[in-house]
């Protein structure tokens, strides 16, 4: 059991490291599109002109912030959840049960929906598929950034279901 311990507490880690790695490039994404709208707002003002792919980059842009953060979010305990019905059972091992159970179906739900990503990417990388906008984005730089979050939200939960098989408390109870 020691030797779980010491493995789910380094699976932990590794999975914190990735899960601020995702912060930060949501928030490098959040800079960035600041960055872009308020030169639109310059282009627009002064140039009457614009970049024509602020709407295109902006939607990118939160799409990736939205999943690149869901691992950090997770793991800090500030991911919105709905746990009416765990605060409602008395029993810490059927909190721990019930716990873990949600956790693997999100889990279970977020890894088919990863696959579902990633034969969208080789499809579009196949094909050279772009957006059908003036910048003509290959589609598989987007939809990358989407599976990179969905994959780092996967290993932080299976983090946690780690953590609480070797003994650690639930979320809720930290």
């Amino acid at each position: 059991m020691k030797a779980f311990s010491v493995f789910a507490t380094g699976f932990s880690v590794l999975a914190s490291r990735l899960s601020m790695a995702g912060a930060i490039a949501a928030v490098i994404f959040m800079a960035g599109m600041t960055l872009h709208i308020i030169v639109e707002i310059l282009l627009r003002y002064f140039f009457s002109t614009s970049t024509f792919v602020l709407d295109e980059f902006v939607g990118y842009g939160v799409a990736a912030m939205t999943f690149l953060a869901l691992g950090y979010t997770f793991e800090h305990n500030v991911l919105i959840r709905v746990n009416f019905i765990l605060l409602k059972v008395r029993s810490a091992l059927a909190r721990k049960t019930l716990e873990i159970s949600c956790v693997v179906t999100t889990l279970v739900l977020c890894s088919f929906i990863a696959r579902y990503f990633w034969r969208s990417i080789s499809r579009h990388f196949e094909r050279g598929s772009t957006s059908e906008t003036i910048a003509q984005v290959p589609l598989w730089i987007p939809e990358s950034l989407i599976l990179i979050g969905l994959v780092i939200f996967v290993i932080q939960m299976l983090a946690y279901v780690l953590r609480l098989l070797s003994g650690s408390k639930l979320m809720s109870e930290q």
